[in-house]
Formats: C-alpha cells, structure tokens, sequence
C-alpha cells in the first residue's frame, strides 16, 4: 500500500493533515463488516427456524433410491429428498382429510400485543408414514419432528378466558391466545431432509441425525421460507439488504486496495506548489499545459466497474432468496 503523501493548497499555504489512500478502502470494509454483522444478527432474531432456513437452502438433493442406498451402506449423510407421502394408517382430520401428522400448539401473550407469544400446551398425533418415489420408499421418523414441520398453519385467534381450564394459570382472562394446527395429509408432496438409517427393527427410515434436525416441508421452498419467517417480510429484507450491501463493500473495498496496491497511488494536487519538481502541467493555471487529472483515474474506473458487476450480483442474490415477484402467503384460516 502507498505511504503517505502531504497536501499543500497553494504557494505558501499551510500543510494540510497527511493523505493515506489506504485509509478509505479500510472504512469501506469496515462499513461492509458491520453490514454483514447486522445482516447476521437479524436473521439470528428468527431463531431456531434461521438454522432450519439454512438447512432447507443448503441440503444437497438425492433421490430416494440413492437416500436407500446409503442406509444400507451406513453411510451417514444430510440429505433432501422428494416425494410422495404415503400411509397405510391415515387418521381423519373434522374435514375428513386422511393425515399422517398433525400438531396442535395454544400460546398467549400479554393483553394488547404486549411481548412474545409462550406456548403452553403443545400435543403431536403421527401414524407410521413413508415418501415414494415411483417404486422406491422410505420411512419417516415422524416422532423427531420438532421445529422441522414447515406447512401453513392453521391459526385461530381468541382470549385467554375462551379456553377455559386449558388456560394457564396466572394469565390475565384478556391475554391473547392463538390455537396453531399443523398437519400433514397424505396425499401431499413433501420435502424431507434428514440423515437416511436402518432403524432397530429393520426398516430403511430417515430422521434427524449428525447434530441436524428432521425436516418436513409440504410447500416450495420460496414458500417455505416465508412461513420460517412468520410473516416478518420487514425483517428478512433488511437482512437481504445488509447482505448485499455489505458484500458490496467489501468487494469495492478489496479492489480499490488491490488496484492502489498495483499502480502505487498517484500524487493527489490540489492547486499549484512552489515545488520546482512538480509534474508539468499540475497548475491548472499555467499556460505550460492543460489541466492535468487529479487521483487516481483508473482506480476510479475500476471502482465504478466493480461497484456495478456486486450490484448485478446482489439483485441476483436477491431475486433468489426472495424467489421474485411471487404470490403472497395464503391467509391462516381462522
């Protein structure tokens, strides 16, 4: 990186505080980490549902025959796969569809909106359950699901005092209360991520394993993610748009280090000087030459350049992760 260099306004002036070209790229990558820093802490607001993202995004895909396979081989592997759920012991919901799962959560929270919705009950009916795939199947570990269950919920709001000897005790009878219903059918397509495994009693069956939970997912993946989210479109754009902003800068900040690095800066003038060896041409007001080019032109070049190509880029980044101009969520029944 360049050393410093000493400004003088004009013949005579004061020495002006010394310029170090290296100093700028250093704020813009600071700039661009503490982006980063805040892009990180509110997705981490989200909870564990952020590690489900995570894994929902990142899971490499295999087929279920494949998934097969490396039970047999006991070979333990994350892995995602698709297909169709299928149960020989289906159970009604009040609607008479046939399900495999379902969940029901009651949470409150204090009168007026006030804090953060408390589950205080929570309840999970499963049945014995695979995923088909043409003729391949594996079963699912439906008992391992936890935060992993991503479907749209059904949601039914009320009072505290509307459950009656279910409420908790100590809860004010005004106090919101939400009963959730998650439930899984079996005639839905489904998304399972989990590590493939030969259970105790022989079956080929994937459920959660090194360290990762069981996920379950019935909707696409762009929708999914927004139920992870919970609705908080404010939040999951803010962390898009440290995400992006914050890889900007430090690109443009690592080209300009690299480009200054290279050409070894150039001599900053900001009027003429006395200095019998300055470059011919500097004194915009000599009648020696025309006005010469003050910085750094090609590091400006290349910084424009670089700044357009991260912000290509970060639209990309963001049209995947939103997943575009698409539909909004279904509405919860209520």
């Amino acid at each position: 990186m360049s050393g410093s260099r000493r400004i003088e306004c004009a013949p005579g002036g004061r020495d002006l505080a010394a310029y170090d070209p290296g100093v700028a790229p250093l704020l813009l990558a600071a700039a661009g980490v503490l982006a980063l820093v805040v892009a990180t802490a509110v997705l981490r607001s989200f909870g564990p549902r952020y590690r489900i993202g995570r894994l929902l995004a990142a899971a490499p895909a295999v087929s279920v025959a494949d998934a097969v396979r490396l039970a047999e081989a006991g070979e333990a592997r994350y892995v995602r796969l698709d297909g169709r759920i299928d149960s020989d012991a289906e159970f009604e919901d009040a609607d008479h569809r046939p399900l495999v799962v379902r969940r029901t959560r009651l949470q409150w929270r204090a009168p007026g909106g006030r804090g953060a919705w408390t589950t205080f009950e929570s309840a999970t009916q499963a049945v014995p359950f695979v995923v088909r795939e043409g003729l391949d199947e594996i079963g699912v570990e439906a008992d391992e699901l936890g935060e992993g269950l991503i479907v749209v919920p059904r949601v039914s709001p009320g009072r505290a005092s509307d459950l009656g000897e279910r409420a908790p005790e100590g809860v004010a009878p005004d106090a919101d209360a939400l009963l959730i219903v998650e439930q899984v059918s079996s005639v839905e397509h489904a998304t399972v991520i989990g590590v493939p495994r030969r259970a105790a009693d022989g079956r080929i069956v994937i459920g959660a394993g090194l360290g990762r939970p069981l996920i379950l997912a019935t909707l696409q993946r762009d929708e999914a993610m927004r139920v992870l989210t919970g609705g908080a479109a404010g939040r999951s754009r803010l962390a898009v748009a440290c995400l992006a902003v914050g890889t900007i800068l430090i690109g443009v900040a690592a080209i300009w280090w690299l480009v200054d690095s290279l050409l070894g800066g150039a001599t900053v003038a900001l009027a003429a000087t006395p200095d019998p060896t300055a470059r011919p041409g500097s004194d915009t007001r000599s009648s020696g030459g025309g006005p010469g080019l003050v910085g750094d032109p090609v590091l400006a070049i290349l910084g424009m350049l670089g700044l357009g190509v991260a912000s290509v880029l970060a639209s990309l980044a963001y049209i995947r992760l939103t997943g575009g101009r698409t539909e909004g969520p279904q509405r919860p029944d209520r």
